[in-house]
């Protein structure tokens, strides 16, 4: 394992563990493992709307790209009958790929799809590989099942499962994701204590809260009111920009993510 050990806290997490730099190191577990690369921040229902209207909503398109996504290596068609048996889901490739066989059955019955990633994924201690299917991505009469997993000391794969929502016939395209993963730092998560507090005690924040409520509502008021220069605003940026509503600017604001790809190295690298 090449995963670096350098802190990133001082702050220790549960069980007495200081947690390390995050890495992800992916061994390829057969000679045809499936393309991983950073996952992608378009989707085509994005796309179809008149001005992209979707990528206004930052936080879509950012859940879209922080993770990495595995390519279905080719065209998978699955069908289940509604049946609670294994026979009763049918999976056919619709194209050669050497392990096509071992890439996707039918292994817990009642129309539950297994996929194997062809990767065995190891991460430092304390990070763990939270995997689903893509982000933001609906389809129908099929739902990826998520899952966390610990993956600073399993030795062996773990399995990308979906299942059928209704009785029909599904189609996984060439190169389309059939998994999405993304680190988490699980053990963390214990240590954390949701506060309920109330908004009247915090002036400060009740300001910026009412500055933004007047705004959105004024903003709004004006575009059914059809005013020449709100409708072509379109839409308030606060938040595309950093920007908080009374004009401070956020220190931390991230409009991109830009992962890096997956990179072949060898024994002590």
């Amino acid at each position: 394992m090449t995963a670096s050990d350098d802190s990133i806290t001082d702050r220790p997490a549960a069980h007495g563990m200081t947690l390390p730099a995050p890495a992800l190191d992916c061994y390829a577990v057969h000679k045809y493992p499936p393309t991983m690369r950073p996952g992608a921040s378009n989707r085509d229902w994005m796309d179809s709307f008149p001005d992209r209207f979707p990528y206004r909503c930052l936080p879509l398109v950012m859940a879209n790209s922080s993770g990495w996504e595995i390519l279905c290596p080719a065209p998978i068609e699955i069908t289940w009958n509604g049946g609670p048996r294994n026979e009763d889901t049918t999976i056919r490739a619709l194209a050669d790929w050497p392990p096509t066989e071992s890439f996707v059955a039918s292994h817990f019955t009642r129309g539950i799809v297994t996929f194997h990633t062809g990767y065995l994924f190891r991460t430092p201690p304390g990070w763990g590989v939270y995997c689903s299917g893509p982000p933001n991505v609906p389809k129908d009469i099929i739902q990826p099942l998520q899952g966390l997993i610990e993956t600073d000391w399993l030795p062996f794969p773990f399995t990308m499962n979906w299942v059928m929502t209704a009785p029909g016939r599904v189609i996984f395209e060439k190169d389309e994701p059939f998994v999405w993963l993304t680190l988490m730092p699980h053990h963390t998560l214990e240590i954390v204590q949701p506060a309920l507090r109330q908004l009247d005690d915090y002036p400060e924040l009740k300001d910026e809260y009412e500055a933004w409520s007047k705004s959105r509502a004024e903003f709004n008021a004006k575009l059914e009111a059809h005013d020449p220069e709100t409708v072509k605003q379109a839409w308030q940026r606060h938040y595309m920009k950093g920007e908080k509503p009374l004009g401070e600017r956020a220190e931390s604001h991230v409009t991109k993510r830009r992962l890096k790809p997956l990179v072949a190295k060898g024994p002590g690298e």
